[in-house]
């Protein structure tokens, strides 16, 4: 016989607390209070064909084939009919807010900063000595090695070693800065000089640079990106009250003081 545990609102709220989840809600709560907030206060609205054609997309998203499959959705994340509804509202308020303010600046932004989306094709190999860096450069320029005979000796991760050390196409973002400078410094193919850092020494193959071309992925980031700045301009400019425990405490700045189910004041 199964043994019964109840679970309720408390047990939820404690366990996001202990589990250090907490910060992270509140500013997805408060994250959606000033996107529905600003959407108000310039009037956008959204029709019935807009909220069924992006709720036929979020359940062909998650599988979700059926209507029976859907229950099931629902039923696992302890969502009702009118949740999911907040929820298709909530994500299709967000997408035509961030249309509504940055749409008209996404294309002249990624021209002003080409060269943050350019991308690099590289093959790294981490190290610890500095000897053996230098030796197996060497021998790599001479042609006594392959990399790929490199990377196979040398790395211990085994997908990255089974792939010769390949990374994949990473951004200027992506990598450290005195590799990124190197790297997107260089003219591919090209094996750079064993670059030291404070994690080790990597031998690192350009194999090209990839040119970023205005398509409708790289708008996409770039509205994200905006966006993210906005709202964390806007987390500073209000100011907030939390109320956990039946009494509000304000928050501003960006600064969190809330008062716990223990009556201890805690600061994030």
């Amino acid at each position: 016989m199964k043994k019964a545990i109840s679970v309720n609102s408390e047990d939820i709220f404690n366990h996001l607390k202990v589990s250090c989840q907490l910060p992270n809600i509140l500013e997805s709560i408060i994250t959606c209070k000033i996107i529905e907030s600003k959407a108000a206060e310039i009037g956008l609205t959204i029709n019935l064909k807009e909220l069924q054609k992006a709720s036929d997309n979020f359940r062909l998203s998650q599988q979700l084939q059926t209507i029976q499959d859907t229950e099931i959705w629902l039923q696992k994340h302890h969502l009702s009919l009118d949740d999911f509804e907040k929820l298709i509202y909530t994500n299709v308020l967000s997408q035509k807010l961030v249309e509504h303010l940055f749409s008209d600046r996404v294309e002249a932004h990624f021209y002003q900063h080409q060269l943050d989306y350019a991308g690099a094709a590289i093959y790294e190999v981490l190290l610890n000595d500095e000897d053996i860096a230098i030796e197996l450069y060497c021998a790599l320029e001479e042609e006594e090695i392959s990399f790929h005979e490199v990377a196979r000796q040398y790395i211990k991760k085994p997908d990255l070693r089974r792939a010769g050390g390949y990374r994949g196409i990473l951004s200027r973002r992506e990598l450290p800065a005195e590799i990124s400078h190197a790297v997107f410094a260089t003219n591919p193919p090209k094996l750079l000089k064993p670059i030291t850092t404070s994690t080790g020494i990597y031998l690192i193959l350009v194999e090209e640079i990839i040119q970023p071309k205005f398509n409708e992925q790289i708008r996409k980031q770039i509205l994200g990106e905006l966006f993210s700045q906005w709202l964390q301009t806007q987390m500073k400019d209000v100011e907030i009250e939390i109320d956990l425990n039946g009494e509000q405490i304000p928050l501003s700045n960006g600064k969190a003081k809330m008062t716990l189910p223990n009556g201890r004041m805690s600061r994030d």
